[in-house]
């Protein structure tokens, strides 16, 4: 049973690998929005259905975009950068559930969840230059993952990689044994998160990304200083506080 407050988006195409065309982009790209509005989501799972978990792009959407001019060409490009920017820019944590191969853009949505699980069915391929392409759209949240040394490697050779080395590499958080364990793990993950407070989460995510590529200075001191003053003063903050005081649990365990 799905507790409340948490949101599990399914990629629903096993009998095409899950791969993306303009229809699943679209579609995907405005649940993302819908999530990102929605207050009582506390938690996001990204999973699939299948022996994979996405293999990218789909064949036949990739060859209507090759009769494409550029302008078309340019439009879809920034529809697939959208549903990306959606995904990593969600307020709320998410979680990749990999279970099966994820190339190019279905390594681009485990890249842009904040924490990704994966079993040893898991593989990952940054593949597009064996078709004449490169990543692209994904490259930002892909290099912010694996950083620039790998992504020199990965980009340039397409070739493939286990879980073990998506682990090495930063693209996974923790490799479990199995499907089950996959999915007791990423429970855990969910009771802990539900445990702190909501706004506190969301507050701490974006502090990240706010801070990310500043350099640490006086500047970035008084960005944090500023910050944390302004968290003390919230009603959830106030609540924290003296639910721990009073022995208590705080109203967002209730």
């Amino acid at each position: 049973m799905t507790p409340a407050g948490l949101a599990i988006v399914t990629l629903a195409k096993p009998e095409k690998h899950n791969c993306f065309d303009e229809a699943t982009i679209e579609r995907l790209s405005t649940i993302f929005a819908d999530l990102g509005n929605q207050d009582s989501v506390r938690a996001v799972i990204i999973r699939a259905e299948g022996k994979s978990f996405s293999a990218g792009g789909d064949l036949n959407w990739m060859r209507r975009q090759a009769g494409q001019i550029y302008d078309e060409n340019l439009e879809d490009a920034r529809g697939l950068a959208e549903m990306f920017a959606r995904l990593d820019r969600l307020p709320m944590p998410t979680i990749a559930l990999v279970d099966g191969p994820a190339y190019g853009g279905g390594v681009g949505l485990v890249a842009c969840c904040d924490i990704a699980l994966a079993t040893p069915n898991a593989a990952f391929a940054l593949s597009e230059v064996k078709i004449g392409l490169m990543p692209a759209t994904i490259a930002p949240y892909v290099l912010r993952a694996i950083g620039a040394r790998n992504c020199r490697r990965y980009f340039q050779t397409g070739e493939r990689f286990d879980g073990a080395e998506a682990l090495r590499i930063g693209l996974v958080s923790e490799l479990l044994p199995d499907a089950p364990a996959l999915e007791h793990r990423a429970d855990k993950l969910i009771e802990t998160i539900f445990l702190n407070a909501p706004g506190a989460v969301a507050r701490a995510k974006s502090l990240v990304a706010e801070i990310e590529f500043l350099e640490i200075d006086d500047d970035l001191g008084e960005l944090t200083a500023v910050s944390i003053a302004k968290r003390r003063a919230t009603d959830e903050a106030k609540e924290g506080l003296s639910a721990f005081l009073e022995k208590r649990r705080p109203a967002w365990q209730a």
